[in-house]
This record gives C-alpha cells, structure tokens and sequence, in this order.
C-alpha cells in the first residue's frame, strides 16, 4: 500500500540534524577513568600522562547530559526537531534504540575540545516488529577535537507506534446442573494455591557463552582466561580486552566474593517473580565481577562489601543457576538446592 507518510518522512534525509554542536567538556581524565571502571578496561593506553580516551567513548563527549540538547551550543536543528513532531502526530511517540555503528580516524586525548555536526542520513520505509509499526531513523555525527576529524557515528533508532494487545472477550462460565453445598470444614480452594507458576525466562545461550553454562551444570563457576596474557574475563568473551588475543582457557572460580553495587527490584512486576528482591554486582574474590542474585538475606539487609559465598540454585527441572549467599561467612560454595521460598532468587 503507497505510504504518503514515509514519502514526507523521506524530505528530511540529508538536513541537517546538529550544526556545530558543542561537547559540554573537553576531554578529559576524570570521565575516561570512570569508564574504564565501569567496563573493567584496565588498558595502559587509558592511564599515564600520554593517556588517550577509549574509542568506544566517542558519542560520550557529544551528549546532552541531564540538561538535555535543548541547551545553547547543542547544535539541535529545526529541522531534526520536525521530523519527530512528523512522527508524533502520527502516532509514533515511542522510541528504541537500535544499533550505532562508529568509526575512529584517530585517538582523543585530555584537554581536546569537541565539537559535532549530525545529519539525517535516511528514514525506513514503515516497519511492522513485535514493538509496534513505525520508521527507523539514521543519523550521522562528524566528531572533531580541536578541528581535526576524530570519528563517524551513525546512529539508528526505531521511532514507533506501540502495538496494542487485544484483551480477550469476556466469557460468563455456564453454571453447573447442580450447586453442591460445600462443607463448612473444607473452604473453597485458594486460586493463588491453584494456579501454577509462571516459567522463569531461560538465559541466552550462543557460541560464546555455551562453555559457561556447561560449567554451571556440572556446579562450577568458570571463568575466562586469557592464554597470551593471563588476563582473566567475565562475562565470556570471544577475545581479549586488554591485548587481543583470540586464545582462551578457564579457571574455576572459588567461590566467594563481595557485594561491588546492587539494586532493590519492585517494578516492573514480573510473573515468575516476587518483589522485592536484591540483584547485585558481585567482585569475586580472582577479581572479575558478575551480575547475580542476592539470595539468604532480606533485600533491605543487602550492603556493599557484604561477603558473599556461591551456591547453585535448581530453579526449576531444566533450570540451574548460581547465586550468591549473604547469610553465610565465605566457604567452599554449595551443590545445588532447591530454593527456600522466603529467599528463592530472582535473577
């Protein structure tokens, strides 16, 4: 069916969606050390005096901050701006971020200043996904420091009209021929008791990761190691980050470990599980960190530092997973169990 929509959508391709935008900081020490924490990136390229940032940090001096792109200096034009009211009244209002493709002409280094000029580059035909029906937007950022070309950052979102779930039609259950009377000593059954519960969601298990899964079902914690430079990694990786290399072996880890951060889940509400209940960024003790459930401990008690010890979960008969324990000092982790239910786990 002809799309009058797209055919307006597709005068925007090629205007201008940033003119000599401005990052809010140079580049800088502080920000590269914080994400090199933050990613586990220990690189020396990334310390020292002769310091450059990480690459993959490009569109991070580009952006907005709390304040948003409606500051002065961002850049944003009327144009950029029209294309979503386009969109909008047509009934796309949501958004989801897709995929960037970035390329890097040449490091940045602290003390450089950033500027960006964005384009947008094309607009999809409609698309119909599981989220809804709308139109993927690209856009194309030149990032320079100091004037010179730095790097290209494409950027695509998917701009869409959320899918409507159709409620089911209201049945009235026919009555039966006969009504006994219950008995007063037997209460009708509880529907909470009656229903089962909803199937916990399965991780994804591909190429890379299948070696740590096949750990977990013999009741072992594995962990990547690099065979060039001893370099341990979690989660698995196909190569190194810190030299490269492709070759890997494991190490079985130990055990046991520290709270690093966590978080307390109430929403979204979930059917499988029950909030609230503690996610947390376990530091174990060879170094690397895993996201795991928090199980032994009410969520509220959950601190950082807390030590931890490992323990596999039997979550359902063709589901094992580990989690950490916070009731118990550090030991030797624990076969698998069936969950207590004051402190089943949620991962």
């Amino acid at each position: 069916m002809p799309d009058d929509l797209h055919a307006r959508l597709k005068v925007f391709e090629g205007q201008p969606a940033v003119t000599g935008g401005t990052g809010k900081d140079p580049v800088n020490e502080p920000m590269i050390r914080h994400w090199c924490e933050a990613m586990g990136d220990e690189n020396p390229a990334y310390q020292g005096p002769s310091a450059i940032a990480p690459p993959t940090m490009l569109q991070a001096w580009t952006m907005g901050g709390l304040s948003g792109h409606g500051r002065p200096g961002s850049g944003r034009s009327s144009a950029y701006d029209a294309l979503f009211a386009l969109l909008d009244e047509a009934g796309c209002t949501s958004v989801v971020a897709t995929d960037c493709e970035q390329e890097y002409l040449r490091p940045l280094r602290p003390g450089e200043r950033i500027t960006f000029d964005a384009v947008i580059e094309s607009v999809s035909p409609r698309k119909t996904t599981k989220l809804g029906t709308g139109y993927f937007v690209t856009t194309r950022m030149d990032v320079r420091a100091d004037g010179d070309l730095a790097g290209t950052h494409r950027f695509r979102i998917l701009k869409y009209a959320p899918a409507t779930v159709p409620e089911p039609p209201a049945t009235v259950p026919e009555p039966p021929a006969t009504t006994p009377k219950q008995p007063a000593d037997h209460p009708p059954p509880d529907p909470a008791r009656t229903t089962p519960k909803a199937h916990r969601p399965r991780p994804v298990i591909n190429r890379d990761n299948a070696g740590f899964w096949a750990g977990v079902a013999e009741r072992k914690l594995l962990i990547q190691r690099c065979t060039d430079c001893a370099t341990l990694r979690f989660p698995w990786l196909p190569g190194c980050n810190y030299c490269g290399g492709d070759g890997w072996d494991t190490i079985e880890a130990a055990g046991h470990g520290t709270v690093f951060s966590y978080v307390v889940m109430h929403h979204p509400p979930f059917p499988a599980f029950d909030p609230p209940y503690a996610v947390a960024l376990i530091e174990l003790a060879e170094g690397v960190r895993m996201v795991a459930d928090m199980v032994g401990v009410p969520p509220e008690k959950v601190r950082i530092g807390m030590p931890v010890r490992l323990e596999f979960r039997i979550v359902e008969d063709d589901l094992v997973l580990p989690v950490f324990n916070g009731s118990q000092p550090p030991g030797p982790s624990t076969g698998s169990q069936r969950p207590d239910p004051s402190t089943e786990s949620h991962p």
